[in-house]
């Protein structure tokens, strides 16, 4: 066979047997996985270049008659009904007798499941459609992750009756998952906007079928309830009054008494109240931001990164933080209500972290250049907050800066 002029034509050729199919939902499943190379391979919209690939596909096959052609046009508008010219596209004569079918399913039931903490939540739906011939019942699976604010994997599968039974035996089996019935609308709000996220990624996740599912996943997404697109939601802030009464409240729990840090005072005084607003300060960086939210996971994204790129801490501030971070995390799970297996172990995970952020903090490797600039303000015993010595200081060290 001839090599492919065009990537229309490397589209219609994987698509060739489209029409040997058993079932929509099979078509639909191959529709997507080849619109996934689009959007794994776009810089930035991601969602964007698939619908712009779409309306030059139908551009392009217009005059195309076999009937693989006719039907994955046909399996292309149903996924992607957005793109220009997607809703002049008909069924070809040859069509299979499930053609009729594409696109027509209607929700079965929505569930949430996820970890205690908070770090990720898990949406489930399931489909069927209108007539069997469509094909089975099926699943969507979507995990969106709250730390790095994005759906980080999509999944569209069968059958849906035993996924879902895996879910619930999983989360029935572990103290430390929840799972539930969720509102369709609260479904495809949250996965809808934390996708707007990931599709504007320059990098996708390694690992999933994120790629290979989203435009199914986005076409069943559709078919909720709710708002076409979710408005953009900017992170909720803590005034100054509520930081400093959510200091006051933590610094009066057991909490911080069984840490010592209600009765510190003197110098060790000042570093208490550092380390308690960059825990506040990093808080403050997530998308669904909440100063209580502490996991494992966030006390590493914290305790091994964030602090050393966005903090200069001298060796009382070091020595003080891991042991503000554990008392903080405690009080934090009391007052979410967490299992107290889930505080022991973001407790016991902070504690093995300790000696791996004592070696960030005394080698500086994850400084950022700014970061290390004031560290070594500080070290040369420059006082940032005076303007002349500041001129001063950077006058003398102009070579060495612009060599970092």
């Amino acid at each position: 066979m001839a090599t492919p002029q065009t990537p229309y034509d490397a589209v219609l050729h994987a698509a060739r047997d489209v029409t040997k199919l058993d079932c929509a939902l099979d078509a639909e499943m191959l529709g997507a996985a080849l619109l996934g190379s689009v959007y794994a391979i776009a810089e930035t919209d991601r969602s964007a270049a698939v619908r712009e690939f779409v309306a030059g596909f139908l551009v392009a096959t217009a005059r195309r008659r076999t009937a693989a052609a006719t039907t994955i046009r046909s399996v292309f508008a149903t996924l992607v009904p957005d793109a220009e010219g997607a809703g002049r596209v008909r069924p070809g004569s040859q069509a299979p007798a499930w053609s009729g079918q594409l696109g027509r399913v209607h929700l079965t039931g929505s569930w949430a499941y996820g970890d205690v903490y908070g770090d990720q939540t898990s949406y489930l739906a399931t489909f069927a459609y209108d007539d069997a011939v469509g094909g089975p019942e099926h699943a969507l699976v979507a995990l969106v992750d709250h730390n790095i604010g994005i759906t980080k994997d999509v999944f569209v599968g069968g059958p849906a009756e035993r996924i879902l039974e895996q879910v619930r035996q999983m989360c029935a089996s572990d103290d430390l998952t929840w799972f539930r019935e969720e509102d369709p609308a609260r479904m495809r709000s949250e996965v809808a906007r934390h996708l707007l996220i990931t599709d504007d990624l320059g990098e996708l996740p390694g690992e999933g079928s994120l790629a290979t599912d989203r435009a199914l996943v986005g076409a069943r997404l559709a078919l909720l309830p709710g708002a076409a697109l979710p408005a953009p939601r900017e992170p909720e802030q803590l005034s100054a009054d509520d930081r400093t009464e959510l200091v006051r409240r933590f610094l009066a729990s057991p909490e911080a008494a069984r840490a010592g840090l209600d009765t510190v005072d003197g110098p060790e005084l000042a570093s208490l109240h550092f380390c308690l607003s960059l825990l506040l300060d990093h808080a403050a960086t997530f998308p669904d931001a909440d100063p209580l939210r502490w996991s494992p996971a966030v006390a590493g994204l914290f305790l091994l990164d964030w602090v050393h790129r966005r903090a200069v801490l001298d060796m009382d501030d070091a020595a003080m933080l891991p042991r503000v971070l554990r008392a903080w995390a405690g009080y934090a799970a009391h007052r979410r209500g967490l299992p107290e297996s889930a505080a022991e172990q973001t407790d016991a995970a902070i504690e093995e972290m300790v000696p791996e952020f004592a070696r960030l903090y005394s080698t500086g490797e994850r400084r950022s250049p700014a970061t290390a600039a004031v560290a070594q303000l500080m070290a040369d015993g420059v006082d940032p907050d005076d303007p002349a010595a500041l001129d001063a200081w950077i006058e003398a060290n102009r070579h060495r800066l612009a060599d970092d």
